[in-house]
């Protein structure tokens, strides 16, 4: 079909913008010709018609007239044509479509609301942040999604600030949400509320101020974090507060220093909570936090003693392996007993100094040490972090015993991810892998074995 002669000299034009970039625009007569075009391509029915206008928006048709133009088409348009035009504007990044853009979060449909919410990110100021915050309590859905996105984007020298107070009259869930946007947003001068808020009465705030805080915070700031640790509840939030805590440490260069925040700290804490903080030092480690856990083992009280094997249990590094080794062979009790053999096994197989062959052997003994098939389980797991051919020997026999049969089948498969491992042993993986086809309970298992007796490289798994 023919265009019409006016929609073809526009057309003309535009592939003359196109083709030219930078030598029309929007302040001389062709330009204003071009801008007529495309406010005339944005209300046409055909979506091609309309896409090349929407491209004019975002990247040729310059200018602040030219944006006001755009945006002032917006309530005359069909609801998709809006949510189009709302995108583009967003993309062109020109503020002055913001008044606009704020009127089209009013509309009837849910799509044009959404694509309006969305823009105000790139679009919008401080002031707009009140709005999205009462966005964000709202049901979970695209406007939801939106008004999160937006939060993390907007821009304005106040807009942290203005998030962060958002956050005193917020309920827990938002107040939540505002925490992780204003981690996204690295805003680092909101600390102090985040430390706040790692002490609120809510736990699922108590964690995501902990979560940013493992991002944002200084070693500084550990010593205030202990607050968050002690008021977290025993159990999976106790322990990601003192991994945050753990996380902020590392910041320290020097790894025989990063535990000195948490050492400094203790003192102003009581007895009792200097017991409870030993676990988050035990995450921290270093020589330093050694000699303090030490003098809890060594303490005659039982709950100390307590306290110091499972700040032990926690150590970051192998370093403490020999003694978590010796005390595993000589505590009677088997909670304790227990709980230090699985910390022998994480640290075991920590990639460090040591050579594959230690860790290998490392984790052997502590396979002589199993009462139980979940700590037996849990060597197999971690045998697949040591990648040697010998790794894959020991794993070997666990394929035939129907209790650990599909972890040394995931063991295996892991190892043989590795092209520069499985080629130069192939005689002894193809057998191996044939054994997982065999006795494999998962259809993933088996296809990616075929996989690599194929000499393929799987294709879930990060490219070889």
């Amino acid at each position: 079909m023919r265009l019409p002669s006016v929609r073809l000299c526009g057309c003309l034009l535009l592939a003359a913008v196109v083709l030219f970039p930078g030598r029309i625009s929007a302040a001389d007569d062709s330009g204003d010709k071009v801008v007529s075009m495309v406010v005339e391509l944005l209300g046409d029915k055909d979506k091609d018609l309309r896409a090349l206008g929407l491209q004019q928006v975002r990247e040729e048709a310059k200018g602040t007239a030219a944006t006001r133009q755009f945006a002032a088409l917006l309530p005359k348009l069909a609801p998709d044509a809006q949510a189009a035009l709302l995108r583009a504007l967003a993309d062109r990044g020109d503020r002055a479509a913001r008044l606009a853009v704020l009127e089209m979060v009013k509309s009837p449909d849910v799509q044009v609301r959404a694509a309006a919410i969305a823009a105000i990110g790139p679009l919008g100021e401080t002031a707009d942040v009140a709005l999205l915050v009462r966005l964000l309590t709202g049901p979970a859905g695209p406007e939801k999604t939106a008004a999160g996105d937006s939060l993390a984007r907007i821009s304005g020298s106040d807009a942290n600030a203005a998030i962060a107070a958002a956050m005193t009259e917020a309920k827990p869930a938002t107040r939540a949400e505002l925490l992780g946007i204003l981690a996204a947003r690295r805003a680092t001068a909101t600390v102090p509320s985040m430390l706040t808020a790692a002490v609120d009465s809510d736990p699922a705030v108590r964690m995501a101020a902990m979560v940013a805080l493992s991002q944002l915070a200084t070693p500084d700031h550990a010593a205030e974090m202990l607050q968050g640790v002690l008021k977290a509840d025993k159990g999976a939030e106790r322990e990601a507060a003192e991994r945050a805590v753990m996380m902020v440490c590392q910041r320290i260069e020097d790894p025989d220093k990063q535990a000195a925040p948490v050492l400094a700290a203790l003192a102003r804490f009581s007895d009792a909570d200097r017991l409870a903080l030993l676990s988050t030092l035990g995450h921290v480690g270093g020589p330093d936090a050694l000699k303090v856990v030490e003098t809890a083992i060594a303490d005659k009280d039982p709950q100390a003693h307590d306290a110091g094997l499972r700040a032990l249990s926690n150590w970051p590094d192998a370093s403490v392996a020999p003694r978590l080794l010796a005390l595993t062979e000589t505590i009677t009790d088997p909670d304790q007993r227990a709980l230090l053999l699985r910390a022998l096994i994480r640290v075991a197989a920590l990639k460090d100094k040591r050579s594959d062959a230690a860790r290998l052997k490392l984790l052997k003994t502590a396979m002589t040490l199993c009462s139980s098939d979940d700590e037996r389980l849990y060597i197999v797991k971690r045998s697949r972090a040591i990648r040697t051919v010998e790794s894959l020997r020991f794993v070997l026999p666990y394929l035939q015993q129907p209790v650990f049969a599909q972890e040394a089948c995931a063991t295996v498969l892991e190892l043989a991810h590795h092209r520069e491992l499985r080629e130069p042993h192939k005689a002894e993986f193809d057998p191996a892998l044939d054994t997982v086809i065999r006795v494999a309970k998962s259809h993933a298992m088996v296809d990616e074995a075929q996989h690599y007796k194929r000499g393929e490289t799987f294709n879930t798994k990060t490219q070889e």
